[in-house]
C-alpha cells in the first residue's frame, strides 16, 4: 500500500526517539495548554503545510526573529517550520525550487521502502559492492571498503542516510530504479521533488534540464515540510516502515547545521552540502512539542568548507531559534508532570524522556558504588541493571521497573544540578563575585597577549599549558614555505601537484583534487584562507625534503624512495620533523607537531605562549602577512586532462572585517574548541592576541576583542 491510514502516533521508542509516548503526549498538551494562557493564542487542530503560515501572534513573533538572519544572507533561502502540537507553520519561499544536494536521499529512502511494500525488493537483498560502484565524496564505503563487500540493502539505506554515503546511494538506486523516487513524489502531490540521477554519474540522469539547474536532486521547502509531517504521522508507506524511517534519520551523523547549536537535543534529519548549496530538513524534538524544519540555501556567496561557512550557520541558526521560541516553556515542564495522570505509570526497558533522566539522576545519587549512568532519558540495559541493583539492595522485588513502591525508596527526585542534601539544609551555592580589576571574563581555556615589536609576553592565563592548536598548526606550515620562497621568489611560481593522499586528507579544505596542478604561491591562500588540511598536506609534501636538507635533519630515517609515492611520503614526514625543528628554533618548548594542519592527535600540542612567539616570527614575512590580510582571494588550477577551474576562497577570520585588524588564523576542532590568533593595531603599536579553547566560534571573537581591548586600554593607562 502506499499510505498507511491517517492515524497520528507517537514514535516507536527507540535507542534516537526523543521520548515515550507517555511523555510526549503530556508534553504536547502542557505545550497547547501554554500557548493559550501565557500568549492569548487560540490553539488550533493541525493543519496540512500547504495551508500555509499561520498569522497567530506567535508565528509572527518568530517570523521577526528569523527576519534578520535571512535578510543578511548572501544567497538564496527558503525556510518551513511547523510546530506539530499547534499546527502553526511559517512559510519563507517556500515554493522556489532549490537544489537539495544530498538531501535528496530522504525522498529515496520514503521509494526504497515503498518498493520494498510493493515486493520489488527486500531489506535483507544482497548487494556486492563492486570497483565500478565506488564514487567519491561522502561516506565510508569508498575509502574503506574493498570491492566484493556484501551488504543488506537495510545496511546501505543507513549508510546513506547516516553519513550521506554516496556509493550507498548509488547502490539503492540500482535496487530501486532511478525514477522511483520522483514517481513516488509525484503521487504524494510532491511534483518537484525528484532524484536527477546517480550521485557523481550525471550521465545518467534521467531529467537532463533539472541536472543542469539543480544538480543531483530539486525539491521545495514546502514539499519537504509536507513529507516531513508524512511521516511524522506515520503515514508514509505504513507504520513499521515509517518508523524505521525515522530512525535511521535519528541517527544522521551530520553536526553542522541543524543540529549544530542544540546539543543534547534529539533530532531526527538529513543534509545536503555542495559547493554553493546547503540544506537540512527534519525535525526537532524538544519539551514544547515537536517542530518539523526545512532550510534550503543556494546560490551562497561563501562557498567554503570550513567550520564558519555562512550558509550552514544560517541553518543552525534558524534551528537554534527555531526551537527556543517553541520550548519557552520547557522550564516549567518537569514541575507540572508530577500533577499528570500519565506520570504516573511505571517507567521500564525502553522507556524515555524526562522522568528517566530524573531516574538516572537519582540512581546516580542513591547508587553511590555503580558506575555512573549517562543521563540521557533513554531507559536501556545500564538503567535497568542499577534499578533492578537498587531494588535487591533495599529488600523490594527486583523487577527492573520503577513503580510505585521503587520510587517511595528512592526518595526525591534529584533534579538538574541540584545538590542532594536534606531539603531543610539546601542553600544556593554562590560564586564570588565578578572582579572589577584584572582581564575580562573569557569562554577559552587559555589566552596570550604579546607586544609584536618588542615579542615581549605582556599578559597570559594558562598561556603555557599545551593544548590542541587545531589549524593554527598552519601558521608553522605556511611560515616555512614562506621563509623557502622570501628567500627564492623565483619559486613563487611553481607548480605543486595534488596526491591523492592530499586531495582525501579530512576537515577544510582548498577543493583541489588528486591530479590537478597549482601555483605554489597561489596554494598559500589556499592554506590559510579557507584553511585548507589539504593545502597543507600538499604544501608538506612538496617542500619537505628539501626542508630537510635545510634544517641538516636525518634523512636516513624517512621512508624509502624508490618510487613516486615513496618520495612524497618521506618528504611529508621530513616536512613534520621541519617544523619541529623551526619550532625549537624558535624557542616553542611547549610544542610538538604530528601534521601540517592541526586535526587533532593526541601528542600534536601547543600553548598560546608558543603561538605568539611563531606568529611574531611569521609577521615579518611580507608574503605572510599579504596573505592573512586578504579577505578574498580566485586562482586557476590546471587538470590532468587540460581543463581548468577557478578556485575562489574566503578567509574564515571574521576579525578582518573589523578596522584596526590584520588578521592570523582561525582553528576549530572538537577536540580543541574555537581557537584564534589575531593580529591588531593601534597606532605605532601591535599586539598578537592568540585564544584556546574557546566554547564557540563567536566565543573565540567576543574573547579576542575583548582582550584586545582591555590590552589597549591597560597599555593607555600605563603611558599617562
Amino acid at each position: 500500500m502506499l499510505l498507511a491510514p491517517k492515524t497520528k502516533h507517537a514514535p516507536v521508542p527507540t535507542e534516537n526517539s526523543c521520548r515515550s509516548i507517555t511523555c510526549r503526549k503530556l508534553l504536547s498538551r502542557l505545550a497547547a495548554i501554554w500557548l493559550t494562557t501565557c500568549c492569548s493564542v487560540s490553539v488550533a487542530a493541525p493543519q496540512p503545510a500547504a495551508t500555509g503560515p499561520s498569522g497567530s501572534p506567535q508565528i509572527e513573533e518568530l517570523r521577526v526573529q528569523l527576519a534578520p538572519l535571512l535578510d543578511k544572507h548572501m544567497g538564496q533561502v527558503a525556510v518551513a517550520i511547523k510546530h506539530v502540537p499547534s499546527g502553526q507553520t511559517l512559510l519563507h519561499n517556500a515554493q522556489q525550487v532549490m537544489p537539495t544536494a544530498s538531501l535528496i536521499k530522504f525522498p529515496l529512502m520514503v521509494a526504497t521502502y515503498q518498493a520494498i511494500a510493493n515486493g520489488r525488493t527486500s531489506l535483507d537483498a544482497q548487494i556486492v559492492v563492486r570497483q565500478e560502484d565506488l564514487v567519491p565524496g561522502s561516506g565510508v564505503l569508498t575509502d574503506h571498503f574493498a570491492p566484493g563487500v556484501v551488504l543488506r540493502l537495510r545496511d546501505a539505506i543507513r549508510l546513506m542516510i547516516v553519513f550521506s554515503d554516496n556509493t550507498a546511494t548509488n547502490l539503492v538506486v540500482d535496487q530501486v530504479g532511478l525514477g522511483a523516487t520522483a514517481e513516488l513524489m509525484q503521487g504524494l502531490g510532491l511534483t518537484e521533488t525528484k532524484l536527477n540521477s546517480k550521485v557523481y554519474q550525471r550521465e545518467t540522469s534521467i531529467f537532463p534540464e533539472r541536472s543542469q539547474s539543480y544538480g543531483l536532486g530539486s525539491t521545495t521547502a514546502e514539499e519537504m515540510l509536507k513529507l516531513l509531517e508524512m511521516l511524522d504521522q506515520e503515514q508514509l508507506v505504513s507504520t513499521e516502515a515509517s518508523r524505521e524511517m525515522a530512525a535511521h534519520l535519528y541517527a544522521c551523523d551530520d553536526k553542522s547545521k541543524l543540529c549544530r547549536l542544540l546539543p543534547g537535543v534529539k533530532i531526527a534529519h538529513k543534509s545536503g552540502s555542495i559547493n554553493a548549496t546547503r540544506c537540512d530538513a527534519g525535525w526537532i524534538d524538544g519539551p514544547g512539542g515537536r517542530v518539523l524544519i526545512c532550510v534550503l540555501t543556494t546560490d551562497n556567496a561563501d562557498k567554503s568548507w570550513g567550520d564558519d561557512n555562512a550558509g550552514e550557520l544560517l541553518c543552525a541558526r534558524i534551528a537554534q531559534t527555531t526551537y527556543a521560541h517553541f520550548n519557552a516553556v520547557a522550564s516549567a515542564v518537569p514541575a507540572l508532570l508530577a500533577t499528570q495522570e500519565d506520570a504516573t505509570q511505571p517507567l521500564h526497558l525502553g522507556s524515555q524522556g524526562i522522568l528517566v533522566e530524573g531516574l538516572q539522576r537519582t540512581l546516580n545519587g542513591r547508587n553511590q558504588t555503580a558506575p555512573p549512568l549517562a543521563v540521557d532519558g533513554d531507559f536501556g540495559g545500564a538503567t535497568q541493571a542499577a534499578v533492578l541493583a537498587f531494588q535487591r539492595a533495599n529488600n523490594l522485588t527486583a523487577t527492573g521497573v520503577v513503580d510505585v513502591a521503587t520510587w517511595q525508596a528512592l526518595g526525591p527526585m534529584v533534579e538538574e544540578s541540584a545538590v542532594d542534601v536534606p531539603l531543610a539544609e539546601a542553600s544556593p551555592q554562590l560564586t564570588p563575585a565578578d572582579s572589577l580589576t584584572g582581564p575580562p571574563l573569557v569562554s577559552c581555556k587559555a589566552w596570550a597577549i604579546m607586544d609584536a615589536k618588542s615579542e615581549s609576553i605582556l599578559w597570559s592565563s594558562r598561556g603555557e599549558q599545551p593544548l590542541h592548536p587545531a589549524s593554527t598548526t598552519k601558521i608553522m606550515t605556511a611560515y616555512l614555505a614562506c621563509r623557502i620562497l622570501e628567500q627564492s621568489p623565483s619559486r613563487l611560481d611553481e607548480r605543486v601537484q595534488f596526491s591523492e593522499r592530499a586531495d582525501q586528507t579530512v576537515g577544510s579544505s582548498a577543493t583541489v583534487r588528486a591530479g590537478e596542478q597549482i601555483v605554489l604561491h597561489d596554494l598559500l591562500y589556499g592554506l590559510l584562507l579557507p584553511s585548507g588540511n589539504d593545502a597543507a598536506v600538499a604544501i608538506a609534501e612538496h617542500l619537505g625534503k628539501e626542508l630537510g636538507s635545510q634544517l641538516s635533519l636525518d634523512t636516513a630515517s624517512a621512508p624509502a624512495v624508490d618510487s613516486a609515492s615513496q618520495s612524497v611520503a618521506g618528504s611529508y614526514d621530513l616536512f613534520i620533523d621541519a617544523m619541529n625543528a623551526a619550532a625549537a628554533e624558535l624557542g616553542m618548548a611547549t610544542t610538538h607537531y604530528v601534521n601540517p594542519h592541526g586535526l587533532t592527535n593526541d601528542t600534536h600540542l601547543c600553548s598560546a605562549q608558543d603561538l605568539c612567539k611563531l606568529t611574531a616570527s611569521a609577521a615579518r614575512l611580507p608574503l605572510f602577512r599579504k596573505i592573512i590580510a586578504t579577505p578574498t582571494y580566485s586562482c586557476l588550477v590546471d587538470g590532468p586532462s587540460g581543463y581548468q577551474r577557478k578556485l575562489v576562497w574566503n578567509n574564515t577570520n571574521r576579525l578582518l572585517q573589523i578596522e584596526g585588524f590584520s588578521g592570523a588564523k582561525t582553528g576549530t576542532t572538537d577536540a580543541a574548541g574555537a581557537c584564534l590568533v589575531g593580529l591588531g593595531q593601534r597606532g605605532d603599536r601591535e599586539l598578537i592576541i592568540v585564544v584556546l579553547g574557546a566554547t564557540s566560534s563567536d566565543g573565540r571573537y567576543l574573547d579576542a576583542r575583548n582582550l584586545f581591548r582591555w590590552a589597549w586600554l591597560q597599555l593607555d593607562s600605563s603611558a599617562l
